[in-house]
Parts: structure tokens; C-alpha cells; sequence
């Protein structure tokens, strides 16, 4: 039987850690068995152990991928400044986001059940989210971010609330209107108006 190189085996861990990070934001942590993280990763379930040692060692792993991303793409990607900020606030509060959280937040996607999760996971969602919010810190007062940390944290609740708040609406213009008036509260939030 062949060996796989390291190079291969670590490719195959991050693929799993990847497709694990979509599901779990699709179906949930608890509606995400072992068996369907590995099926969507194109692999069986006895390959699972060779790469991790229980499933909350697979979320907690998948849960500090997503919020990486989240800060790689879209806080880092975003444009310098208070510009960027509000580029932000908005992907982070539109119709888009708020219909596909399979490719948006783990916050507005998972908050719920990380809060409910075990130690570990509860760890490595704070170690996370803290990177985040020194992100958007740094974009409020560049000069001093740990001035701004708690308007930070103040603000990603305000849009994780309004977005987990519109997704569960059954009234579509409800939930528009709700997005849009979160966008009002985020910017002001901000020190920025919200324009046309």
C-alpha cells in the first residue's frame, strides 16, 4: 500500500478543514456528522482519524479557518481606513450576505451554537473573533486600536444580530428594511453617513 507525502496528507487536512467550514455554516455544528464533513470532502470516513482526533477537534480547527478567512478576505481585502470600514459594514449588512451564509460570516451563521459549544470551541471562536475585532479596530482609530476595540466588538454584535435577526424573517421586505436600517445604525456606529 502507498504512503502519502506529507505535502498530501496536509493538503487533504485542509481540504477537510475547508469543506468542514462550509458545512457547519450551512447545516450547523450539530446537523454536521462526521460522515457528511468527510463525504464533502470527497473522502471515507475512516480517512477522518488520520487527521484529527475527534470532530470538536475538526470544528474548533474549521471554526478558526472561517474567521480567518473572514479577516483575510474581507477585512484585509477591503480598502484602507474609514473607506474600508464602510466597504465592510456594507458586504457585511446586504441582501447578498444575509441570503448565502454558506459564503459569508461564521458569526451570523454559527454565534448561536459556538455559545452553547464546549470549552475548546468556545477558545478557539474567542482567539478568532479577537484578530477580527483588532482588525476593524485598526481601521477605526489606526493611531490607537486598543482605544477602539470595544466599539470594534460593539459592532460586529450590532451586524451579527441584524443579519442572524434578517435571515430568520419570513417577510422579505421586513428583513430588507431591518438590513438597511442596520447599515443606518453600523455607519453612525462608525462615525459615517449612509449614503444613496
Amino acid at each position: 500500500m502507498a504512503r502519502y507525502t506529507r505535502e498530501h496528507k496536509q493538503e487533504t487536512r485542509q481540504r477537510i478543514i475547508a469543506t468542514a467550514g462550509r458545512r457547519i455554516k450551512r447545516s450547523g455544528i450539530d446537523g454536521s456528522g462526521v460522515a457528511t464533513l468527510m463525504k464533502d470532502a470527497g473522502l471515507t470516513n475512516g480517512a477522518f482519524y488520520a487527521h484529527f482526533g475527534s470532530k470538536d477537534d475538526l470544528v474548533d480547527t474549521a471554526i478558526a479557518h472561517e474567521l480567518d478567512l473572514l479577516h483575510s478576505n474581507i477585512v484585509e481585502q477591503t480598502g484602507p481606513g474609514a473607506a474600508g470600514l464602510e466597504q465592510l459594514v456594507r458586504w457585511y449588512l446586504s441582501p447578498d450576505h444575509r441570503d448565502n451564509p454558506v459564503d459569508g460570516c461564521p458569526n451570523a451563521a454559527l454565534l448561536d451554537e459556538i455559545g452553547r459549544s464546549g470549552d475548546t470551541t468556545r477558545q478557539a471562536y474567542t482567539d478568532g473573533v479577537l484578530v477580527v475585532i483588532d482588525g476593524l479596530a485598526a481601521r477605526m482609530t489606526p493611531e490607537d486600536p486598543l482605544a477602539s476595540r470595544v466599539t470594534a466588538l460593539s459592532l460586529l454584535g450590532m451586524m451579527v444580530g441584524t443579519v442572524q435577526l434578517a435571515r430568520a424573517l419570513t417577510d422579505r421586505q421586513l428583513s430588507d428594511h431591518l438590513l438597511e436600517q442596520g447599515l443606518r445604525n453600523a455607519l453612525a456606529l462608525v462615525g459615517t453617513e449612509l449614503r444613496p
